[in-house]
């Protein structure tokens, strides 16, 4: 099968980052169908082997083991061109469609790795230019607009040229493989089916924390924040693999039927609630490893005055048969104590303690996505040094790595959702309405901010963020897993 990859942005920071060195462990592995033209789009003028070098150049900067040797990177190279394009110009698509009708693949991936502003812009020209044809897919990036009423703009202009099947609204998350084995977990053993509702769990956390700052996006963050960044997209779907209900087969849309269920069972937001169950905090300066790092409001390219957040910690409940009464907690934010994203499932303590263990001990099931990848199971056990130590309970940890037990070549998340656009498989790309149900959940903070005197509250970088985050964990009785 022929097919051609078109890099909309393919000088651009994702491209370099992301999408090349995944294109290339694909063809590293194999497992990139034969027939492959990746073409670069940008604004640059570069010719072929200008575009190949700066590749080249890029790909000095990936880790090691990732890196090809000479030969490799030759090979690839072979099925790497470049396009100068601007975007905003009809007749530029022109020379696009005359470069894809030449060879006539078997099937056309248009990649919209740009601003979200052009997405409206790119779509109707291949539009007007031919180029949405059946055997064409588009792929775009979050953000998908910036808040509902731009969402839907957005989602409206593509269906008028591209059918729902064309369109891979792609979320890297979905991609990870503990994310993959989280779907195993709860559909594919039959262990944890019978504890997985309100009688047996007490609450659920998820964490996706960063260490970083904002580095050079300082800009791009300013009109984005932790909330339109991290909890819209990533957060939300990762809540909808721990708490949507087992779908009827695993075709794309019946997993996503199930999915939109749990967005569409979230409790709404009150102002009460929008006060009492929402943290927004900022980092300021602090040490991170070390080294003394500076604030958000002192990074390149940010208001010195800017309310943005960079970090968000909420509440939030599933109004639904399985999970009514079960709070889930979403924490995400930069600068903090460290690279960390990972689900906590946290079960209920034993109905009548009979050993001498502390009150309130119990089970959990941690889920590791990064930088650790695998399972934990937190058990206790009876101690054995001596007679009094066997009256007692002790915490034990059955520990899964993913990365000892596959090995550490593995797919990546990139890798893995790039080669199911080229196969067509939609099964973990996000839907329209799933995404209008994500905007619309979170709509109310972001109102509720706009209004809001107190703006985000500090935390020092290389902490785990506000205080008033935690405060908000201990009035249910619980605790985040770290402070555990």
């Amino acid at each position: 099968m022929s097919f051609d990859l078109v890099l909309f942005g393919g000088t651009g920071d994702l491209t370099w980052r992301k999408l090349m060195p995944a294109l290339f462990q694909a063809f590293r592995h194999g497992t990139l169908p034969e027939g492959a033209r990746i073409i670069g789009v940008g604004r640059d003028k570069l010719s072929n082997d200008e575009y190949r070098d700066l590749i080249k150049t890029r790909f000095e900067k990936v880790d090691l083991a990732k890196r090809p040797s000479a030969d490799e990177f030759a090979r690839f190279a072979a099925i790497l061109e470049f396009l100068s394009m601007d975007l905003s110009k009809p007749g530029d698509y022109a020379a696009l469609a005359a470069t894809l009708n030449a060879r006539g693949a078997d099937s056309v991936v248009m990649y919209v790795a740009t601003a979200p502003a052009l997405f409206t812009t790119v779509c109707e020209q291949l539009g007007a230019s031919g180029l949405n044809t059946p055997k064409t897919r588009v792929v775009l990036e979050k953000p998908l607009g910036n808040d509902l009423a731009s969402n839907r703009n957005i989602n409206a202009t593509v269906r008028r040229f591209f059918e729902e099947k064309q369109v891979f609204r792609i979320d890297h998350y979905l991609g990870k493989p503990a994310v993959q084995n989280l779907f195993a977990l709860r559909f594919g053993n039959a262990l944890f089916e019978p504890l997985w509702r309100r009688e047996h769990i007490a609450n659920i956390q998820i964490t996706i924390a960063e260490d970083l700052g904002v580095e050079s996006r300082g800009a791009f963050y300013e009109t984005t924040g932790a909330l339109r960044d991290m909890v819209q997209n990533h957060a939300l779907q990762l809540l909808c693999a721990i708490g949507m209900e087992p779908p009827i087969n695993s075709h794309a849309d019946a997993i996503r039927d199930e999915k939109l269920k749990v967005l569409r069972s979230l409790k709404p937001w009150t102002r009460e609630t929008l006060t009492q169950d929402v943290v927004r905090g900022q980092y300021a300066s602090g040490t991170i490893n070390g080294t003394k790092v500076p604030g958000y409001r002192e990074e390149a390219g940010v208001n010195p005055a800017s309310n943005t957040e960079t970090f968000v910690a909420l509440r939030t409940e599933i109004a639904n048969w399985r999970w009514a009464g079960v709070p889930f907690y979403i924490r995400t934010g930069k600068r903090l104590a460290g690279r960390d994203a990972r689900i906590v499932v946290n079960f209920r303590p034993t109905p009548h303690a009979i050993f001498n263990s502390n009150v309130g001990m119990a089970n959990s099931l941690v889920i590791n996505l990064q930088p650790k990848d695998g399972l934990e199971l937190h058990l206790l056990a009876q101690g054995q040094a001596n007679r009094k130590a066997s009256q007692s309970l002790a915490p034990v940890q059955l520990d899964l790595d993913f990365d000892k037990r596959f090995g550490s070549e593995r797919v990546g998340a990139y890798e893995r959702l790039l080669l199911d656009v080229i196969d067509g498989r939609l099964n973990l790309f996000v839907r329209s309405d799933e995404q209008e149900e994500a905007w619309r959940w979170v709509e109310p903070m972001l109102d509720y901010w706009a209004v809001d005197a107190q703006g985000p509250r500090l935390y020092a970088a290389g902490t785990w963020g506000p205080s008033a985050s935690s405060a908000m964990i201990a009035r249910d009785g619980f605790c985040w897993s770290e402070e555990a």
